[in-house]
């Protein structure tokens, strides 16, 4: 704690080797950084800009490449920062601030997902009502709860962990994360509960709502013929790959963060590194390249600036 500051200040203790390696760490996670901001972004815009693409499932994809975006500024910044930093450090509101960021924006994804998944079915399985379903009151609703109700949840835990009484000051990962409710002296029941019943709710149940509602497309359009069966395919694998990899990372994050693992400081740090790398850098990439409408949008957004960059190679 600084006394003169009155300011409580917390230590990452889960980086490796840092004085050896600290700008290896921070030119490739810088370049990642800006990858995951250029390409999130660029599915964003050609979504905003092309009518065509103002359907449920395009905005649905524009929500979670927005979604990367946020997740990205709120970790990235203070993660380049610690690596040209003699001391890894972070004040204990902005290590709240970035704990609630982190779970807010990780659950409002799955909740998108469950979205996307709904829309994906009413589309394939009942196109006649689709217009009358899918209205954009309708996505309007499903945006505003999947961002809402994350926030509302995981303030709740936020002012239910308290964060008043410390006993430890150092944190075993490289962000804020889970591992920030170990840090208080007396572990909270009602707080464990709390988290459990908050995992339930926006990861859990959406994951099973996921695969119950792509299961059933799968065998609704089992005998309708191979052309619907290719469209139920190339519309849900991309939305199924993100799943599973998101599951994954989210499933290890709870591991290491709330049970006492026994892996290693340097698989702590492989790890934690992909839980913030894969799904905002890959998300863009599954969706750019698997949806046939925002390739071609692609297509055309990289043939024009090839044009121009060769226009302005000639005029020099």
């Amino acid at each position: 704690m600084d006394v003169k500051s009155n300011v409580t200040y917390l230590k990452f203790g889960g980086f490796v080797d840092m004085n050896k390696y600290r700008y290896v760490y921070f030119v490739i996670l810088f370049m990642v950084y800006v990858l995951i901001m250029c390409s999130n972004s660029i599915i964003v815009y050609l979504i905003l800009i092309h009518k065509n693409l103002h359907e449920p499932m395009y905005v649905f994809i524009a929500a979670l490449s927005f979604n990367s975006v946020l997740f990205s500024t709120v970790i990235y910044p203070k993660l380049l920062t610690d690596f040209l930093s003699e001391k890894q450090i972070i004040s204990l509101p902005a290590c709240i601030f970035q704990y609630f960021m982190y779970y807010s924006l990780a659950a409002s994804d799955f909740l998108l997902l469950a979205a996307m998944a709904f829309d994906r079915y009413v589309s394939i399985c009942k196109p006649l009502q689709y217009p009358t379903i899918m209205r954009k009151s309708t996505v309007t609703i499903f945006l505003f709860l999947a961002w809402l109700l994350p926030v509302a949840q995981i303030a709740g835990g936020v002012l239910l962990g308290g964060f008043k009484k410390l006993c430890t000051f150092t944190l075993t990962g490289i962000f804020c994360n889970n591992s920030i409710l170990k840090l208080n002296c007396v572990p909270s029941a009602a707080l464990a509960i709390y988290g459990v019943v908050g995992l339930i709710n926006f990861a859990v149940i959406p994951a099973l709502f996921v695969l119950f509602t792509y299961a059933k497309i799968f065998i609704i359009t089992y005998n309708r013929g191979r052309e619907v069966r290719k469209k139920a395919a190339e519309t849900c694998l991309p939305h199924l790959m993100v799943l599973f990899s998101f599951s994954f990372l989210c499933a290890y994050d709870i591991i290491t963060a709330r049970l006492d693992s026994n892996f290693s400081k340097t698989v702590r740090l492989v790890m934690s590194l992909q839980t913030i790398l894969y799904n905002p850098l890959l998300n863009p990439i599954i969706y750019g390249l698997k949806m046939k409408e925002i390739l071609r949008h692609l297509k055309k957004l990289f043939c024009q600036i090839t044009q121009i960059t060769l226009c302005m190679s000639c005029l020099h």
